[in-house]
């Protein structure tokens, strides 16, 4: 794959009647919603119904299930993601007609358009950063704008038209599309090879983000994550071209540098020292305590603290805004417990991610297993990762492993959730086809004290409640435990 050109973007008011094809998305509902609350005529569709088509039509988007080249009437422009194919009859009746078609992050620019622009990238950590960055601003009075790849647990949305002059973005590496922002201050989590069905190697994955460093405004600034090889290489080529950096991580020599990480349930504390030149470095040691789990959370807390004190905002606020980060949906989201038994929800689907997540909820079990319920997502990537995913889950108990969720693509031959499975040593891992199976086969492996993890970006999420539910009937009480946990609640009534 080549890298995507970068082109101005469009302003907001030449647009016209927008229609976004796949409008369902975390990331095209967000921009949609910010549009609407432009006075921008919205239209959209997507495959299937769902909580966001309600939210949008309810702020007045007109919105179709099912797509159809009827959908567009009264279209000046379609917006699309990566996920929509070539033939689908939105895209080829606006190719006829002449409309203007933008990519998702093209939309996304334009709604940034004369903000001050603040993006986050990384192969992880993307979501979560976004949203604790969002939560700080929000907590010290600067009402940004934002739009994230999840739901936010304080405002329950993904994305809001803020009156300040901030716009907090996640910024998407998956199609290199991230290049058509051009952010005044970013964040770089990591780089690491993941999206080979887009990119044909990790040299290309690490070309693209030195080009996202280089689409960084004059004067701007790049964090990134000195503890990460693929950030630190990048950190070193952003500032030898001039560009000001600054690191954060466990790593000596980083600008803003942790220490003390103590595991707490499911919350974490840890401190954080800035070195000579930081806005931190005068006011001393900050101490963060941060309602989640894991080492990477305060990695993704310290990215955070970084940025917002070097925009300017008082350190002290900046703590104050990250103890009451109240997390982001699908990330070590509480979804109930029952019988002694909690089951939380991740969205890990890279082997990294997996790894991490089973790490933090190893300190969140306290003594007790964990229990895995994994689904793969897109083919490729579990061809390609099928030995690392069966490492990582390795780091639990017992794993259940479902079929692959197909995504954007069509099946492979041979590639099934079992090559994950298989992987797994010490034969731990149960490969699971029928999902709808997995509750009580999850009910039937836990025991009190032990934690279910279910884990994936498809559709596994929805076997939280199931689950709490199989564990409720197994206990014989209908009114054991609790079901449908709050978003990035705490599981274990600490911190």
């Amino acid at each position: 794959m080549g890298l995507v050109t970068p082109v101005p973007p469009v302003p907001v008011s030449e647009l016209g009647a927008v229609h976004f094809a796949g409008i369902g998305g975390a990331g095209m509902s967000g921009i949609a919603r910010i549009m609407l609350a432009r006075g921008v005529p919205v239209s959209g569709s997507d495959s299937a119904p769902s909580p966001q088509l309600d939210e949008l039509a309810a702020l007045g988007a007109r919105v179709h299930v099912g797509h159809s080249a009827s959908h567009l009437a009264g279209a000046d422009t379609l917006v699309v993601s990566s996920a929509i194919r070539a033939d689908n009859p939105e895209l080829a009746e606006a190719r006829r007609r002449g409309l203007r078609i933008l990519h998702r992050a093209a939309a996304l620019a334009s709604i940034m358009l004369g903000k001050q622009g603040i993006a986050v990238a990384g192969t992880h950590g993307k979501t979560t950063t976004t949203s604790m960055i969002t939560t700080v601003l929000r907590h010290c009075g600067a009402d940004p704008s934002y739009v994230i790849g999840g739901v936010l647990a304080e405002t329950g949305r993904g994305a809001e038209l803020g009156s300040g002059p901030a716009f907090v973005a996640e910024a998407d590496e998956s199609d290199g599309s991230f290049l058509m922002l051009a952010p005044d201050a970013a964040v770089v989590t990591c780089v690491e090879a993941d999206h080979l069905d887009n990119y044909g190697s990790l040299a290309e994955i690490e070309a693209a983000f030195t080009a996202f460093a280089g689409r960084i405004s004059a004067g701007g600034l790049l964090v990134a994550c000195g503890d990460d090889d693929g950030a630190r290489s990048l950190a070193d080529q952003a500032a030898a071209a001039g560009l000001r950096v600054l690191t954060y991580g466990t790593t000596a020599g980083v600008s803003y540098r942790i220490t003390g990480i103590t595991p707490l349930g499911m919350s974490t504390r840890f401190t954080v020292t800035g070195g000579a030149g930081t806005r931190l470095h005068a006011s001393g040691p900050a101490e963060v305590r941060i309602a989640l789990p894991g080492r990477h959370n305060a990695l993704n807390a310290a990215a955070a603290l970084a940025l917002t004190a070097e925009l300017g905002f008082a350190p002290g606020d900046v703590v104050a805004g990250l103890a009451a980060y109240a997390g982001a949906r699908r990330r070590m989201e509480l979804k109930g417990q029952a019988d002694g038994v909690r089951v939380l929800d991740s969205y890990a689907h890279h082997p990294t991610e997996l790894a991490a997540d089973l790490k933090a909820a190893r300190d969140v079990a306290d003594g007790g297993r964990v229990i895995a319920v994994f689904q793969p997502h897109l083919f490729s990537r579990t061809r390609i990762f099928a030995a690392d995913f069966g490492a990582a889950l390795a780091l639990a108990d017992e794993a259940i492993v479902l079929d692959v969720y197909a995504a954007r693509e069509d099946p492979e031959p041979g590639v099934t959730g079992r090559l994950v499975a298989d992987a797994v040593p010490g034969g731990r891992a149960r490969f699971l086809p029928d999902k709808a199976a997995a509750p009580a086969a999850a009910a039937a492996l836990a025991k009190p004290g032990d934690l279910v993890l279910t884990m994936g970006a498809g559709d596994v999420s929805a076997l939280g409640p199931p689950i709490v539910a199989a564990l409720r009937e197994r206990a014989g009480d209908d009114h054991a435990g609790q079901a449908g946990g709050q978003p990035g609640g705490r599981a274990d009534g600490r911190g």
